[in-house]
Parts: C-alpha cells; structure tokens; sequence
C-alpha cells in the first residue's frame, strides 16, 4: 500500500457531504489528524478552496516531506473544488482588507473569507484570531 493509499484511506473515511469555504489550516488540520479534524471532516467532501488557500497546502506538505504525486493523490481523495483566484476574487479579497488589517490577516485569509461570503458559506479555519475579524454576513467556524 502507497503512502498515499493509506493516508487518503484515513481521509476519505472521515468525510461527509456538507459545504464549507476551507483555509489551509483547516485542510492542514484534517490531513495531519490535528485536533478539530472531525470539524472539517463534514465540510470538505464538498467544500471548496481558493486556490491560494490550495498553493499554502501543497507548499506545507512539500515541506514536510510528501512528494507532490502523494499530495496530489491525497488532496484528489478530499474532493474539494478548487476555485481560482481570478480578478473577481482579488477585488473580494481585496475588499476585507480594511476589516481585517489590524489583525494582520493576509492574503491566504481574505481569500478563504472572501470565498465563503461569496458562496454564502462558513469560513472553516484552525486560526484562532479570525473571531476578531467583523465583516457582515461572514460566518467563521473555528476548529478549536
């Protein structure tokens, strides 16, 4: 068995079919079985992702030692669509930068909000800073 067999075998058990717009810390968390797994666990089977917050995951496991075939397999395997981070998503993002400056959310964090607000969906993170954030209408599911 692969690597990448086993862990996506691992995922894909836990998985139910609910939506959530996922950061890459609540991705992070599922694929390394942190605590607040089982929270992402029933958003990602059909959740989404920019695909920033993807590059920010693939880059975190590269680092840790998976090869980019086990990453993509493993990733695959959690069934999150992945929407591109195209000019509409940069003006949305760009738009809760005044919110969320003082608490130095980046780009990664205003794209996963700005997401979510756009699918009308919870913003799903293992950050526990988002709480301070106050934008109308984002909702935010803290894992822990």
């Amino acid at each position: 068995m692969t690597q990448a067999m086993h862990l996506t075998g691992q995922v894909a058990r836990r998985l139910r079919h609910d939506v959530g717009g996922a950061d890459a810390s609540a991705v992070l968390a599922l694929v390394r079985d942190e605590p607040g797994s089982d929270k992402v666990a029933k958003h990602v089977g059909r959740g989404a992702i920019s695909a920033v917050n993807l590059q920010e995951v693939v880059k975190e496991l590269l680092i840790s030692g998976l090869d980019e075939p086990v990453i993509r397999e493993l990733l695959g395997e959690l069934r999150v669509e992945v929407r591109p981070h195209d000019a509409d998503a940069a003006y949305a993002a760009a738009a809760l930068h005044e919110q969320t400056k003082e608490f130095g959310r980046g780009l990664g964090d205003r794209s996963c909000m700005a997401l979510a607000l756009t699918l009308g969906v919870p913003a799903i993170t293992a950050d526990r800073e988002w709480h301070k954030v106050k934008v109308e209408g984002l909702q935010i599911e803290r894992l822990r």
